[in-house]
């Protein structure tokens, strides 16, 4: 997908130079690829990144995709879940909303042990200032994309302490955007999964914790279409890191050449707009979905046959 967005790039005569590190997570010696990558993150404070493979098995082993996001402080993580114009079958038609999720605390704090054989502890951390920071930036993200709502997502009612914390303070910034006319309204996070797949339109921006913005993306994708048509960033205060809003491995297709660009185009596009770079952004985004309305070339998860090399070359004729 990076060789799809790349040819894309150089099609519009994108000015952007890449520093490109191929690395998947499935070995020790991409450990050190992945500092030369932080390294560059750091110089450049702009990147496009894939998804990084974290295997289950290993103990004791960080999910690199947590690392980084920590690491690097990307606290903001923005899935945009979109219906975009096409022939395959979805639930719902017309579905566009943003879920926004607290990137660096949450369950994903990586505090966990074993105290006693059979018995583990995790624990899940909740802050003020990291809750109020994600809070303001999904409201600002509403304001400034011209949303009319903001939904809580929570747990309060059982963990009372934890979410009850994240509830209270998202309600408390939000009491700071009320002049500017948006709804806010919270949910319990078992009824918002309910609702997100029966009645998605009801949603705007979606605020949330990490686990549940985990889980919600993904069922979000799932209504239109599947993880390689959503697109998404991680932004914090000095970096922003733009990657597939839905984060899928695609193990069991690596190297057959069928995987879907759509996503990872998106969110370069998104990146390209981040820059500055309006007119190339406007470009790929016009040729892509041109190729996907007309339904000629399409990958196999959304009910065509071709490959992302012959989806790539259909873009690049569109420019």
């Amino acid at each position: 997908m990076a060789t799809s967005v790349k040819s894309i790039f150089k099609a519009v005569n994108a000015p952007i130079n890449w520093e490109q590190f191929d690395l998947s997570g499935y070995t020790e010696a991409d450990a050190n690829l992945l500092r030369q990558a932080m390294d560059s993150i750091r110089k450049n404070r702009v990147a496009l990144k894939g998804v990084l493979y974290t295997p289950v098995s290993r103990l004791g082993h960080t999910s690199w995709n947590i690392f980084l996001r920590k690491d690097l402080d990307v606290f903001a993580s923005t899935s945009l879940i979109q219906n975009i114009p096409g022939n395959w079958p979805t639930r719902h038609k017309g579905v566009n909303l943003a879920i926004i999720r607290e990137n660096t605390e949450g369950e994903y704090s990586g505090k966990e042990h074993s105290p006693v054989p059979g018995v583990v502890e995790s624990l899940k951390v909740v802050t003020r200032a990291k809750t109020e920071r994600i809070a303001r930036y999904a409201f600002d993200f509403a304001l400034k994309n011209k949303r009319k709502k903001v939904t809580i997502i929570h747990k309060a009612n059982i963990m009372k302490l934890g979410d009850g914390l994240f509830l209270n303070t998202c309600r408390e910034v939000a009491k700071g955007y009320k002049s500017f006319g948006i709804e806010v309204e919270d949910m319990i996070v078992d009824n918002a999964s309910m609702q997100l797949v029966s009645k998605p339109h009801q949603f705007d921006v979606v605020v949330c914790g990490n686990l549940y913005g985990n889980i919600l993306s993904n069922v979000g994708a799932a209504l239109v279409g599947g993880p390689g048509l959503v697109p998404g960033a991680s932004i914090g205060r000095h970096y922003a890191v733009f990657e597939p809003g839905c984060r899928h491995v695609g193990k069991d297709i690596m190297g057959h050449n069928t995987a879907n660009p759509t996503a990872m185009l998106m969110s370069s596009v998104h990146m390209l707009r981040h820059l500055g770079l309006d007119e190339q952004a406007d470009r790929i985004s016009a040729a892509l979905l041109a190729v996907i309305k007309e339904g000629h070339v399409l990958t196999p998860d959304i009910g065509g046959t071709s490959s992302t090399t012959d989806f790539t070359k259909a873009i690049i004729a569109k420019l």
